[in-house]
């Protein structure tokens, strides 16, 4: 029974086995292929000498520039400040550059060199002074871009300022320009049953959607009959509410009014203090018992309450 079992599943015909064979070979075959690249596949040489030389070659130049500049700026540095007094201005001159007094307003270029500032700093000062600038005290020197800490701690001891290079509108004593005299615009009050989305949105705080729904909830009210009614539109903050209602007005407080005795059910229903559920008991209300004789009539609707009421009174009329 074993014997026959192993010849009918472990018996190859003779295409199989050289199926098998083929199989076994090309598994070698791919195995070995590999190894055998290197010998046939030569990988490129390049040769980096000529990068390395660039590179090099870089790194030289900006050695170079490097020592330039730290040269340059080493030549233009001043020495460390001394105090200006009598017994050192002579001795201790070791700066390059000569110390005296002098007005910076009329300071020609000569001047300037020879006290030591730079030709660019030079530059900058009588560029300044061509467009109308002045100096109105020794202190103002410190703002001339260009003049190193150490120029302006030399320098500034020495300014002296001539008051008759200024107009009689600067004070005296500090030279100080005079204060601008500016003017106070009051904010501008807004009617707000008569204001448009350009006039609101110029309020602070108010966007386009926010005048917008201020606008549509006008509409839908029938218009303001006090400037406590803005904060009640949907999505405005209470903060910005409370900057803007001191600009609020109402000029003509005169709302428009529903009859109670005529309105229909989407009429009332559509007026925001109302809605379906009171717009619905006065309907019923009146199918009931008759058309209302007085406002007050509403009160003995369940639904409508004492604020329901304040607040809708307005907006209501009996005819």
């Amino acid at each position: 029974m074993w014997k026959r079992f192993l010849s009918e599943y472990l018996d190859f015909t003779k295409k199989q086995r050289n199926g098998t064979v083929l199989l076994l070979v090309l598994i070698v075959l791919l195995i070995i292929v590999p190894f055998l690249f290197p010998f046939f596949i030569h990988p490129k040489t390049y040769d980096h000498s000529a990068f390395e030389k660039e590179i090099a070659s870089l790194k030289i130049k900006q050695v170079d520039t490097t020592a330039k500049y730290q040269r340059k700026y080493a030549d233009d540095d001043h020495p460390p400040y001394y105090e200006p007094s009598e017994k050192n201005y002579a001795s201790k001159q070791s700066w390059k550059g000569e110390l005296f007094y002098f007005d910076p307003n009329t300071l020609d270029e000569a001047g300037w060199k020879k006290l030591g500032v730079r030709d660019k700093t030079i530059a900058t000062i009588k560029n300044y002074l061509s467009k109308g600038g002045k100096f109105y005290k020794p202190e103002d020197i410190a703002k001339i871009w260009g003049l190193s800490d150490e120029d302006k701690e030399r320098l500034i001891p020495f300014v002296q300022i001539e008051k008759s290079n200024f107009s009689s509108n600067y004070p005296a004593n500090n030279y100080a320009k005079p204060a601008v005299e500016k003017k106070v615009y009051a904010p501008s009050i807004i009617d707000i049953n008569m204001a448009d989305t350009t006039v609101l949105i110029a309020l602070p705080g108010i966007g386009s959607k926010l005048s917008q729904r201020i606008i549509g909830f006008r509409e839908k009210l029938g218009g303001f009959y006090k400037t406590e009614q803005v904060g009640e539109t949907f999505g405005l903050p209470d903060s910005t509410f409370q900057k803007i209602k001191p600009r609020l007005t109402i000029s003509n407080p005169e709302v428009k009014q529903l009859n109670i005795n005529t309105a229909t059910l989407d009429e009332l229903k559509s007026h925001p203090y109302l809605r379906y559920a009171i717009a619905n008991a006065i309907v019923q209300y009146r199918s009931q018992h008759g058309n209302f004789s007085s406002l007050a009539d509403l009160k003995k609707i369940m639904l409508v309450t004492e604020e329901v009421y304040n607040k809708a009174f307005p907006y209501l009329k009996v005819e």
